[in-house]
């Protein structure tokens, strides 16, 4: 009983604080892509003002901490009481508090999935710290996810700390041994590597981006590489039908890219869980 009631305690925190880090991943989905695109364009003013074409600019900051949240119809700054995850959209009933315009669901729907991940990360390892590198782990990929969704891009500021992690964590073989971690960020980046150039020398396009290699690398590191398998199967498969399901029901055009980074992301939640008992079903 004593354990249980540790189990359930343990777990209850990792679902609180998920909620708290769905709020922030909020934040990072939001901002990083635009971080990003400042970086660049900074860049690009600073090869003009080199080259004698351009002028001097004003830089605002903005990062993931500047400035403060606010109402993007009337600028009305989020206070701490309107920011507690999920419980201030249902007393706000999803609305501003001053202009009354609606909030996108999709804020309490990443709260909720975050906590959810925590939870499952506490029932699926128990107590201790191969839960909380496994919520590390599902709450990264949440946040990929939906960055790749949005924007198709995949950070370098995500995923190859992420790769650092896998193997930082499997230095004591929390997933999986040390060598198959190694082996599987080596593996997983040179298998989508070897397929964007083999697609691009027949096709002459870009079948995909660098950062689904990196993706699969930090997957691989995690996980192992006898996992691999099973992450670029469930991938593509899910990625093929939902592909077709887009073009034949949604209109989406064939020469508009789809982003590979949610089915990743999917597929390594699902070998985390499951990915030993699937690799069972494979014969010998």
């Amino acid at each position: 009983m004593t354990s249980l009631l540790h189990a359930d305690f343990f777990g209850g925190i990792l679902g609180v604080l998920g909620l708290m880090v769905g709020s922030f991943l909020n934040v990072v989905i939001y901002r990083l892509p635009k971080m990003m695109e400042a970086a660049w364009r900074a860049q690009y003013v600073e090869t003009q003002e080199d080259a004698g074409e351009g002028g001097n600019t004003v830089k605002e900051t903005f990062n993931l901490a500047t400035p403060r949240s606010r109402c993007p119809h009337c600028g009305h700054p989020i206070s701490a009481l309107e920011n507690i995850p999920v419980v201030s959209y249902l007393c706000l009933r999803g609305k501003c508090r001053v202009c009354r315009a609606p909030i996108s669901l999709r804020y309490p729907l990443i709260e909720l999935a975050a906590a959810l991940l925590g939870l499952a990360a506490a029932w699926r390892f128990g107590p201790g710290v191969q839960a909380v590198a496994a919520a590390l782990l599902l709450w990264t990929l949440l946040a990929l996810a939906m960055i790749d969704f949005d924007t198709q891009l995949l950070p370098d500021a995500i995923t190859l700390p992420l790769l650092w992690g896998g193997l930082l964590f499997n230095l004591s073989g929390q997933f999986a041994p040390l060598s198959q971690a190694v082996i599987g960020a080596m593996a997983g980046y040179l298998a989508l590597w070897s397929v964007y150039w083999l697609f691009k020398l027949i096709t002459g396009k870009e079948g995909m981006g660098y950062g689904d290699f990196k993706l699969l690398a930090a997957l691989g590191a995690w996980l192992g590489w006898l996992m691999l398998p099973v992450i670029v199967l469930i991938s593509s498969l899910v990625g093929a039908l939902v592909g077709i399901a887009l073009i034949l029901f949604a209109r989406h055009g064939r020469h508009i890219p789809i982003p590979f980074g949610p089915y990743l992301a999917a597929a390594g939640m699902i070998a985390l869980f499951w990915g030993e008992e699937i690799n069972r079903l494979y014969p010998g």
